[in-house]
């Protein structure tokens, strides 16, 4: 492994970086900030001021989103092609607050034989976004799964 122990302050600090796509990065800053709380870490703007790329972070998980063009697109109307699992500490105050800014709402929030709590909407781009909350500790072979052998 090349440079082993360098940080890059540019970069996000979580191991597994989600990616989307959206028409206008600054209007799903606004939006993504506004309705599920991150915050954001820093813009690029490209040709003519559009900005192009943006990090955002929320808790100790962080996403990135670009602009659209090229082989980049967002999903389309009824198109599920990936979607964002975000832990946060209540799942009903935050739909709450997701709902009023105007996600839609794919499934409200539901208890999940897995010991989660979860709740998934649409962005106004139409990424889906899954939001969970631990409510109970329930063991894997509880609710179906086997423990993969190493």
């Amino acid at each position: 492994m090349r440079n082993a122990g360098v940080v890059n302050r540019s970069a996000p600090a979580s191991a597994v970086v989600p990616v989307l796509v959206y028409e206008d990065v600054a209007e799903a800053i606004a939006w993504l900030c506004g309705a599920f709380g991150f915050a954001e870490r820093f813009r690029a703007p490209g040709p003519g001021g559009r900005i192009m790329h943006a990090q955002l972070s929320i808790g100790d998980g962080d996403v990135m989103i670009g602009a659209s063009g090229a082989e980049f697109r967002p999903p389309r109307t009824g198109e599920v092609n990936q979607y964002v699992l975000v832990r946060v500490d209540d799942v009903d105050e935050h739909f709450d607050h997701a709902k009023r800014f105007g996600a839609r709402v794919v499934r409200p929030p539901t208890d999940m034989p897995f010991g989660e709590r979860t709740y998934t909407v649409e962005d106004l781009a139409g990424h889906r976004w899954t939001f969970s909350q631990s409510i109970a500790d329930v063991a894997p072979e509880q609710w179906g799964a086997k423990r993969a052998q190493t």
